[in-house]
C-alpha cells in the first residue's frame, strides 16, 4: 500500500550530533544527497542524507509529483478535453433538437 509520509533527513541529525548549537544554517543538496551545514566560525560541514544507498525511502507527495508530473499532466489534459467534448455534444444536441423543451433544458440548466 502506498503511504505518503515526510522523509526523515538523516543528515540533519548527524550534523546536529557533530556540532550542536554551533550551526548557523543548514540546506539540503538534493543532487548530491547530502545536507550542508554552515557553522558559526564560517566553515561548512556536510553529511550524507541516507543511511544506506540501497535503502528505499517511502514516497512523499513531492516525490510522486516530481517523478510522475508528465503522466498527471496528460491525464488532466485528457479529462479536460473529455469534459469539453461532452459540453460541445450537449450544446450540439440542444441546437439540432426539434423539441424546444429539450433545447431549453440542455442549454439553460440551473441547479436550484
Amino acid at each position: 500500500m502506498l503511504t505518503l509520509q515526510r522523509r526523515q533527513l538523516v543528515g540533519h541529525d548527524i550534523l546536529l550530533a557533530r556540532h550542536g548549537n554551533h550551526i548557523s544554517a543548514m540546506r539540503v543538496d538534493r543532487s548530491a544527497g547530502r545536507v550542508v551545514a554552515f557553522l558559526d566560525d564560517g566553515s561548512t560541514d556536510s553529511a550524507p542524507n541516507m543511511i544506506t544507498p540501497g535503502l528505499r525511502m517511502p514516497h512523499t507527495v513531492q516525490s510522486v509529483l516530481r517523478e510522475d508530473w508528465k503522466f498527471l499532466a496528460v491525464v488532466s489534459g485528457c479529462c479536460t478535453g473529455f469534459a469539453g467534448l461532452l459540453f460541445a455534444a450537449a450544446a450540439a444536441l440542444a441546437s439540432i433538437s426539434g423539441d424546444a423543451g429539450l433545447a431549453n433544458m440542455l442549454s439553460i440548466y440551473s441547479a436550484n
